[in-house]
């Protein structure tokens, strides 16, 4: 995804609730922050991004109904994460006890957290260095598990609290290991 940075003067920072009002204004574009206070403006992805990006969400998804441990989001949902950034997951994962730890009013607006697990799947536009350093800002605050996928190189990288950063090239399957108990997602048609 093709995107444009704002920079915003430091005597002019945003608070949370004026960042979040400034999205609910123009929900036409897809905006996040970061930890600086600079407004990434994103274009929309396109056809096949978007469906390989609902299809990410689905398969999650079936998998969380059955074992009813988490909440899944897409990439409309924005978190908001300790070090103050605002980012968007293409695909997010927050366990259950988290999620209902936080209030009704945080539920509604940019969940002050970060998610368990998190999938960001790279459009053809999108730059590598990029995508690497907002994984690793994930992990930084507090995500546990990350893949981030991307079909022109046909690898998926891994990132892990536990582990060093994996490359894997056109994998057949990823495990969710103990962060997502017996979640695999298949991707043979994926490539």
């Amino acid at each position: 995804m093709t995107q444009s940075i704002l920079k915003m003067p430091a005597t002019a920072p945003l608070s949370s609730d004026q960042f979040y009002d400034l999205c609910r204004a123009n929900p036409d574009w897809r905006l996040e922050r970061t930890a600086q206070g600079n407004i990434v403006i994103m274009a929309p992805t396109g056809g096949e991004t978007g469906a390989r990006n609902a299809n990410l969400v689905i398969r999650l998804g079936i998998w969380n109904e059955q074992s009813q441990l988490g909440i899944v989001f897409d990439s409309s949902t924005g978190f908001h994460l300790p070090n103050g950034a605002d980012r968007s997951p293409d695909v997010a994962w927050v366990r259950r006890d988290r999620w209902n730890t936080l209030t009704a009013k945080q539920r509604e607006k940019f969940p002050p957290l970060a998610p368990d697990f998190v999938i960001e799947l790279m459009s053809p536009t999108d730059n590598l260095a990029d995508a690497q350093a907002k994984m690793e800002e994930y992990l930084e605050n507090g995500v546990q598990l990350g893949w981030l996928l991307n079909r022109k190189l046909k690898q998926a990288e891994i990132y892990s609290i536990r582990q060093p950063k994996q490359v894997i090239q056109q994998p057949k399957q990823l495990q969710g290991n103990s962060v997502l108990p017996s979640f695999i997602l298949r991707l043979d048609d994926f490539w």
